[in-house]
């Protein structure tokens, strides 16, 4: 081989080597975690939730019917501090696992002003009667995350569990005699769930984030549909610790399936929240 063709060579060796080192560096730079996701993340903390809440009941021939505003009629408060815990896990850099987990825990006793219909009793006015509420919700779902830059959106699918308990009891004095009645309800179900996401890493400190999801059954004994959304801002003044607001609306509306009766839950939730924020 003669020297012309010896350096001639080398160029072309030189060419491919530099085309494969970039093909190298543009994969792992294709490939690298966006700074708007860690690999855990982990939220505590809760969210004072404004409430509007009303259980409703009909018989089968929806003959009987009545309904009650826990806020209004039993005097429940508007407002309540509920805890919220949330947990994000990163495999690889695209995927991973998300669980999420509320309680909204009420109960309340007051002689209500007017007389109110429930279950085909009625509860008639300056009766004493007590209400009590527990919802419970937690979901788990698998994610993919769209992007490699400072912002990425997310597609969830997964399975989320709620359980409804309800209770109604009361007494009244009718021509000199005091009746008492109560009704409750108590069940849960597992139903699928679709999540949507957006994150922003604005720098190394902030950040911001919009979600969605949804959650609907039919059919059984419990049924219905839960719809969220959400908007927040991550500060982590340290690199694993801070701080995270958000101001969310969720809308619950379930159905309860009884031998006689049907009951029904209508809830909309919305209001700030505030989170410890750890990331790993």
């Amino acid at each position: 081989m003669n020297e012309r063709n010896r350096r001639s060579n080398v160029r072309v060796a030189a060419k491919l080597s530099a085309a494969v080192l970039l093909a190298c560096g543009s994969g792992a730079a294709a490939a690298q975690q966006s700074p708007a996701l860690d690999n855990v993340s982990v939220w505590l903390g809760g969210f004072y939730a404004n409430t509007d809440t009303r259980i409703s009941a009909n018989d089968r021939n929806n003959l009987v019917r009545g309904h009650i505003n826990l806020e209004d009629d039993l005097g429940f408060p508007d407002h309540k501090l509920s805890p919220r815990a949330r947990v994000d896990v990163l495999l690889g850099e695209h995927q991973g696992f998300s669980f999420d987990y509320y309680t909204i825990n009420r109960e309340e006793t007051r002689y209500i002003a007017r007389a109110i219909d429930y279950r085909g009793v009625t509860y008639g006015a300056s009766a004493k009667v007590s209400g009590k509420l527990n919802f419970d919700f937690g979901s788990a779902a698998y994610h993919w995350w769209f992007g490699s830059g400072n912002g990425v959106f997310g597609l969830g699918v997964g399975a989320a569990y709620y359980g409804v308990s309800t209770r109604l009891s009361g007494e009244a004095t009718v021509l000199g005699q005091t009746a008492q009645a109560t009704a409750k309800s108590d069940d849960n179900a597992w139903a699928p769930m679709l999540q949507l996401g957006w994150r922003y890493a604005i720098n190394d400190q902030f950040r911001v984030y919009v979600d969605a999801s949804g959650v609907k059954k039919n059919g059984g004994k419990l049924g219905g549909h839960i719809y969220n959304g959400a908007v927040g801002l991550e500060w982590f003044p340290w690199k694993n610790v801070g701080v995270g607001a958000e101001y969310g609306y969720t809308k619950i509306k379930i159905k309860q399936r009884h031998n006689a009766y049907d009951d029904q839950l209508d809830m909309k939730v919305n209001g700030p929240s505030l989170f410890l924020r750890l990331r790993f």
